[in-house]
């Protein structure tokens, strides 16, 4: 049996863990508002609309700020288009995505169903095809109290008092070239400085988010973060970082090491943002918005699901519904450890996304939702990461993977909540034939007991959640917690996450 070792000490932290590393992603993308969230002819749909069924599990989640309306989505959007009488609303060709949009749901629509949800709104604006002045006038018929005709129309189209969005990001992917008004990053950083100022004018407390490269992979990584930095960086507080990962050619061994990848961008863009830092001679600290992320079978898309036909420009196609199997949640899982790792840099991250688009949350119209596989890790997390991540010390044996080189069989985070004592540890077994038997010294914790085991696996790691199988995969009992001394052992079976709590 393998056998790997784990010392944790709440002493050494790294940092707090922001609740908005839990965030997540609705976009106007595929079936994630209509027929997702929001369906008015469903049984179980409210008064407004959206599917009460669906935010029970939104809910159960447990997600924090919600990332809307793009994505790609926001380059070519009028938001303007989505506010007032529903049966006036505009429809629109959306060049992101190659579908009709109908307007039916807009900035107050879902702000009213964020109230439902319990989430935060993080507004990104539009600046593909528009610019200061659109990001001047959403910023101020959301925000301002009263007086003025923005704030004013906001107040006669039913919502008397502002949403008060604190946070705001200034565009999306504008690096790449399938973005709408993608240009250099010279160019992309004076219209962000630009726009961060005069929103800035009107609220200097909003918390800005400027666009990183879309991934590790582009072209410009590094040198965009760098020059879009030294443009904005007195005038935001983050950078994005996006990142989706798949099986290349059945290559396991690397997807299940995804997160050594995300650890390296993250450090990375750390890095580059310290150097602007340094060069500025500036006290003030650029952090992280992960504000996409996810497993994403891109590959899929760009040979099944995309829509070219010039004739065919569909309302709510079934765009990006990837199954997910065991094993791309024991990914997804590790992808959540790595920001939580990272806790004093990465303080907010938004899963991308929420509902039938590359989501946790499945639903059929006129039918049921279920849960999605990656649904488990990410509730557990959500609800037991409390407090303050804690550095560790974890040995355990390595293996070679083509994409990564030499990465450890077992990855773990653990946070400690110190106004309850209590102690949560994530573990991933990335063997995809090992049981590994990890001991954990909780001797600086005290006296510590099991509060609960569970563990996400399948003989089958390809078995996924589907309509006609929706409880195929959960999370199961883990009963090999035994105490040696004051050391816990736990055994992890091949290809699983782990969710541990010591109260």
């Amino acid at each position: 049996m393998t056998t790997a070792h784990l010392t944790i000490d709440p002493h050494f932290v790294v940092g707090p863990i922001n609740r908005r590393l839990f965030g997540s992603f609705v976009e106007h993308l595929g079936r994630c508002v209509y027929d997702g969230i929001y369906e008015p002819d469903h049984p179980d749909a409210d008064e407004h609309g959206f599917r009460n069924d669906v935010a029970e599990l939104v809910r159960e989640l447990g997600v924090t700020t919600i990332r809307y309306p793009g994505g790609n989505f926001v380059s070519g959007y009028r938001w303007e288009d989505g506010v007032g009488p529903v049966d006036q609303r505009p429809r629109r060709l959306d060049l992101a995505w190659h579908s009709t949009e109908t307007n039916e749901v807009g900035l107050d629509e879902f702000a009213r169903w964020l109230r439902k949800v319990d989430g935060e709104l993080m507004y990104a604006v539009n600046l593909g095809t528009r610019g200061v002045q659109e990001a001047l006038d959403v910023l101020e018929y959301a925000n301002h109290r009263s007086g003025t005709e923005l704030s004013d129309r906001r107040i006669a189209n039913g919502t008397a008092e502002p949403y008060d969005i604190r946070m705001w990001c200034l565009g999306n992917e504008m690096d790449g070239p399938w973005q709408l008004g993608h240009g250099t990053p010279e160019e992309y950083g004076q219209l962000a400085v630009k726009t961060a100022r005069a929103m800035r004018q009107v609220d200097p407390t909003l918390e800005l988010v400027v666009c990183g490269s879309s991934g590790a992979g582009m072209p410009l990584f590094g040198t965009w973060e760098r020059i879009v930095l030294e443009e904005t960086y007195d005038e935001v507080d983050y950078i994005s970082c996006h990142a989706y990962y798949e099986p290349v050619g059945g290559d396991y061994e690397s997807f299940l090491a995804s997160a050594v990848d995300m650890d390296r961008f993250i450090d990375s863009v750390v890095a580059t943002a310290d150097h602007v830092k340094a060069v500025r001679g500036s006290k003030k600290t650029i952090n992280i918005s992960f504000d996409e992320w996810n497993v994403w079978y891109q590959s899929r898309y760009a040979e099944v699901d995309r829509i070219t036909d010039v004739n065919d420009w569909p309302v709510a196609p079934r765009l990006l519904e990837d199954a997910y199997s065991v094993v791309d949640a024991v990914v997804f899982g590790n992808l959540l450890i790595s920001l939580i790792r990272h806790a004093d840099r990465v303080t907010a991250a938004s899963l991308a996304q929420l509902v039938n688009v590359i989501a946790p949350i499945m639903t059929e119209p006129g039918g049921g939702a279920w849960r999605q596989t990656t649904f488990f890790p990410f509730a557990v997390t959500s609800r037991l990461a409390r407090g303050c991540t804690l550095e560790l010390k974890l040995d355990c044996p390595t293996y070679r993977t083509e994409r990564y080189g030499e990465v450890p069989v077992v990855d773990a985070v653990a946070t400690h909540d110190p106004t309850t004592g209590d102690t949560a540890v994530f573990l991933v077994n990335r063997s995809l034939t090992d049981v590994v038997d990890i001991s954990i010294d909780t001797s600086i914790l005290g006296d510590v007991s099991v509060e609960s085991i569970v563990s996400l696996h399948d003989d089958d790691i390809h078995a996924a959640n589907t309509r006609d199988q929706s409880e195929r995969v959960g999370l199961k009992p883990n009963d090999s917690a035994r105490f040696v001394d004051s050391e816990l052992h736990i055994s992890l079976p091949p290809v699983s996450w782990t969710a541990l709590q010591l109260r």
